[in-house]
């Protein structure tokens, strides 16, 4: 199946999901309203053509851009606002510690951690959208490395690699208290086992973390 893998921007419908934390055994519902994701995870070549920049350890213009921290996926989207003459999501003061988000902004942001579970979900209520080999690449059948963007069969909602190819950044930061700045993990990735490929689970990393699982994709108010 050959996507193309472009930039596309799927519409996500408004909802309500809700998410648990494991450590304290809280779970809390969320409001989504709508907003756009796009439909595949950024492509190597949409990253160079925004940034310069190709960072990936395994190259390929429609693999997803990996090797990217969550700082990295933020100035991404500021960079893509910036060509598309759109109002920048994200204010990066040279002191501060995290980046401002104007949610009043109409440019390009990374989604949240619940916009990325209602849209991984695109209406279901099951740990994944479909049969795990059709719809991810995962440690069963990727061969032990990541493959072309789009290759999978997407959701209902037509959104591709919601799990397993790589895991996806998200803004939240994950526990505060106990992790200080580390940051929410969606997805899982092509090197997981099958577990790690469900729409619940969660991971969180440093905010610099850069390794060959992780990218991201981009969300629109």
């Amino acid at each position: 199946m050959d996507t193309g893998a472009g930039n596309d921007m799927v519409a996500v419908p408004s909802g309500r999901v809700a998410l648990s934390d494991r450590r304290t055994q809280r779970s809390w519902s969320v409001e989504v309203a709508p907003f756009q994701l796009s439909a595949f995870p950024v492509t190597q070549s949409w990253y160079a053509q925004v940034t310069g920049q190709r960072p990936s350890s395994a190259p390929g213009d429609r693999l997803p851009v990996e090797g990217v921290s969550w700082w990295d996926a933020v100035q991404f989207c500021n960079a893509l606002s910036d060509r598309e003459g759109l109002k920048r999501a994200y204010r990066l003061d040279a002191d501060a510690e995290v980046p401002e988000w104007d949610t009043s902004a109409d440019g390009y942001r990374l989604p949240t951690e619940a916009e990325w579970e209602h849209a991984c979900r695109a209406g279901t209520t099951g740990p994944r959208y479909g049969e795990l080999d059709e719809i991810a690449w995962y440690q069963g059948n990727s061969g032990g490395r990541i493959r072309p963007a789009g290759g999978k069969q997407p959701n209902a909602w037509g959104l591709h690699d919601m799990l397993g190819n790589v895991w996806d950044w998200c803004w939240d930061v994950y526990d505060a208290e106990v992790y200080g700045t580390y940051r929410v993990l969606r997805g899982g990735g092509w090197a997981d086992e099958h577990w790690s490929c469900r729409a619940s689970v969660r991971r969180r990393s440093h905010p610099s973390l850069r390794i060959d699982d992780v990218g991201f994709r981009i969300a629109r108010s």
